[in-house]
């Protein structure tokens, strides 16, 4: 049964895996609109992936409602981080000096 464009909400659709252009297409059949914080050229994005989207697929929003969406970073954007290693420093609380090995509370004796 198909519903008239004229009700008042709307499921949202999965979007996430979809290419940017797909994802548009889905949003604009399924009544939402889409907004990309991340991609500030959004409306010329065409092959990037949705990788993150809120609402979640199936929650019931108004028509016309705004479902944002994350791209994957890709090669070259970022992503995790930058790699680089790290200098050894000492815990924090000030200058720690190594401590004595602890006693053995039960030492093992020696038959006579």
């Amino acid at each position: 049964m198909r519903f008239p464009h004229t009700t008042p909400e709307v499921r949202v659709p999965r979007l996430v895996g979809l290419m940017a252009v797909d994802a548009r297409e889905r949003a604009e059949a399924g009544g939402v609109r889409l907004d990309a914080p991340d991609r500030p050229d959004f409306p010329r994005t065409v092959v990037d992936y949705v990788v993150r989207q809120y609402p979640q697929p199936g929650a019931e929003v108004p028509r016309g409602a705004v479902v944002t969406v994350w791209f994957d970073p890709g090669d070259g954007e970022g992503g995790s981080g930058v790699r680089e290693p790290r200098p050894a420093v000492p815990p924090s609380g000030g200058m720690r000096r190594e401590l004595d090995e602890p006693e053995d509370p039960a030492p093992v004796l020696s038959p006579p």
